[in-house]
């Protein structure tokens, strides 16, 4: 009997006069934002005072092992009701360096998973960066690269924001182009700070362009905390990004998180309100299931009852890791989201 490496699931279609079982291959491409994952020794090139012992948030080996003990069990328990090995590949964002990110990767909850890290060292002044986390099981990365954002004048006093995590690809040999974001934040007001997604947003576009021009049937990926709504104008506007797959042409992305949106559904909560900054887009290729690679299936945030608050005022937003200067004890003030891509295996 052949062995895949990837976990199956198989679906049975309704015919005419009888039921036929497909088996599918899976594949889970995921995001979280790890909210101020920092490790506790202190960094000169960059402004990470607060996040160090002594500091005004008392951080320490105990807490940063707490933190990191937290983000294990979410991402050990990250749709493993579809996979067992749980995502394929995972963007992150509001990481100071890889140092983190390997003592995420080998804590005993998911060390089996072998998980590899790419990351790149960018001039956000808070020190965070994006990077992304892939299985090898499933995912062969070809080349990456990081593109530096060039905020407009006037956007955020024109700061330095996090670089765009470009990274080419092999999942289960089908080529694929991933982009990791963590866009200007909206501090200042959502009309200020704009112009400084919109600029992003164009970084990921001319990319996509780039990619569709060699290849109109490339599958791309735009990942990440994008500090806008699926309705915002980088989203629809620059992405082109589209929340109905009849309504994608080819040149256009698919963002499958517009109609929860619309439904007040989000992945993080301010001011008792939803928003949905979270994000995976995909392109035009990954729609049809009538192919032989893999096919979007469908989206979720990853939300389960022990990331939530659970009494008081904020009674159901993500439980996160700070209040104010206090250690909370949570996981993040984000959920996660992913999509499931299925693959058809000959029968």
């Amino acid at each position: 009997m052949l062995k895949w490496f990837f976990a199956c699931i198989s679906i049975f279609t309704a015919c005419a006069a009888f039921s036929q079982k497909q088996t599918y291959k899976t594949a889970i491409i995921g995001f979280y934002n790890l909210e101020n994952f920092y490790d506790t020794i202190n960094n000169t090139l960059v402004d990470d005072e607060e996040f160090l012992p002594n500091s005004a948030r008392n951080y320490n080996t105990a807490v940063y092992r707490h933190k990191v003990n937290n983000l294990a069990i979410v991402l050990s328990q990250m749709g493993t009701d579809v996979n067992p090995d749980g995502p394929a590949i995972l963007g992150v964002a509001e990481i100071e360096n890889d140092t983190v990110l390997s003592d995420l990767v080998k804590h005993p909850l998911l060390k089996e998973r072998n998980y590899q890290v790419i990351h790149y060292d960018s001039k956000d002044l808070r020190g965070v960066d994006v990077a992304l986390l892939y299985n090898p099981k499933y995912f062969v990365p070809l080349s990456s690269k990081k593109i530096f954002v060039v905020l407009p004048d006037g956007a955020k006093e024109s700061y330095f924001t996090r670089d765009v995590l470009y990274v080419k690809g092999k999942l289960d040999g089908e080529e694929i182009h991933v982009m990791v974001n963590h866009w200007p934040s909206r501090r200042g007001g959502e009309e200020r700070s704009e112009p400084g997604r919109l600029a992003a947003a164009s970084i990921n576009r001319n990319v996509v362009d780039s990619v569709l021009k060699l290849n109109m049937n490339a599958k791309l990926v735009v990942m990440g905390d994008l500090n806008d709504d699926p309705l915002n104008r980088s989203i629809t506007g620059v992405l082109k990004a589209k929340g109905k797959p009849a309504d994608v042409k080819e040149d256009d992305m698919f963002n499958p998180w517009t109609d929860l949106y619309k439904k007040g559904i989000g992945t993080l909560a301010y001011n008792d309100a939803w928003g949905l900054f979270d994000q995976v887009i995909i392109s035009h290729a990954w729609l049809s299931k009538q192919q032989q690679g893999f096919f979007y299936y469908r989206q979720q945030i990853f939300c389960k009852e022990f990331m939530k608050e659970n009494a008081g005022r904020y009674k159901g937003y993500p439980m996160r890791t700070w209040d104010g200067m206090l250690y909370r004890g949570g996981y993040s003030d984000h959920f996660p989201t992913f999509v499931v891509m299925l693959k058809r295996v000959p029968s």
